[in-house]
């Protein structure tokens, strides 16, 4: 990998970690397109890391809100007027709703690793998943705020997650569609979505950090994927609140499905292999 790749590789991570699109299906496909090899170590652990960017895009774009989460959490734990407060709820919300896929990330390592790296895969979770958004839009009542948000709403939501361990199905769009489907507006289905991003991805991050560097990737091109890919994601994050305000996650459907069956056509007459 040079730093062309590492460049391309955090433009599309930026782009595509908060857009319900998938981040990992993208990056899968990109990888793929630049020669470089899926199973690979160094190369997964590099998807990993540079999602760290993103992550660091969203801890400042919510800095505020995340730290009167943390402070009325803390609080929380020695002063009992605290805990009624929506603010140290969100801090157990997140917390509940980041054990499911923290256990599930650790138990299938192995096969997210090595058995979903594949382009049909990707295809088939943006297919699939894209039919999950559509209901979810259609039945979701959309009638209840953040102050509406309770215990059952965060453990739905995080065992969500799950599903976006699997490429193509995107993690934003897994958790808004949940939130969306336990009767949230799309705005609070969506910051929740961001909320519960962080200790996942970071956490993913984290762990795969040495197998990003300890293979033939070089450090300077990790960061340098890492800085685009926050520079890219601060502007999607604040494109897309404003847009899930007054549109449907439907919007994204459309090129959902194109891009698999493309992708379907482009595996099917073995013009690209899909692993």
């Amino acid at each position: 990998m040079d730093y062309f790749d590492a460049i391309i590789l955090g433009i599309v991570e930026g782009l595509t970690e908060f857009l319900p699109v998938s981040s990992t299906g993208h990056l899968t496909i990109v990888e793929k397109m630049l020669g470089l090899d899926l199973e690979d170590p160094a190369v997964t652990g590099f998807t990993a890391v540079i999602q760290m960017g993103a992550i660091a895009a969203v801890i400042l774009f919510f800095f505020k809100d995340i730290w009167k989460i943390v402070r009325a959490w803390t609080l929380g734990l020695v002063k009992p007027e605290y805990r009624g407060q929506l603010d140290h709820r969100m801090g157990w919300y997140v917390i509940v709703g980041t054990i499911p896929v923290g256990i599930a990330g650790l138990l299938l390592k192995d096969v997210i690793k090595n058995d979903l790296r594949s382009l049909w895969v990707v295809a088939t979770g943006l297919l699939v998943w894209s039919a999950v958004m559509v209901v979810a839009e259609r039945l979701g009542r959309q009638t209840r705020t953040e102050r509406e948000l309770g215990l059952v709403d965060s453990i739905v939501v995080g065992i969500t997650q799950i599903a976006a361990l699997v490429p193509g199905v995107s993690r934003s769009g897994a958790t808004i569609s949940a939130g969306l489907l336990r009767g949230l507006d799309r705005v609070t289905a969506t910051r929740l979505s961001f909320f519960l991003s962080i200790p996942a991805l970071l956490a993913a991050g984290l762990f795969e950090l040495k197998d990003a560097l300890g293979g033939d990737i070089g450090v300077g091109e990790t960061v340098v994927g890492t800085v685009v890919s926050f520079v890219v994601a601060y502007a999607a994050i604040a494109w897309l609140l404003r847009f899930v305000a007054h549109h449907s996650i439907v919007w994204f459907v459309p090129y959902r499905v194109v891009l698999a069956l493309v992708l379907i056509g482009l595996l099917a007459t073995n013009t690209m292999s899909a692993t």
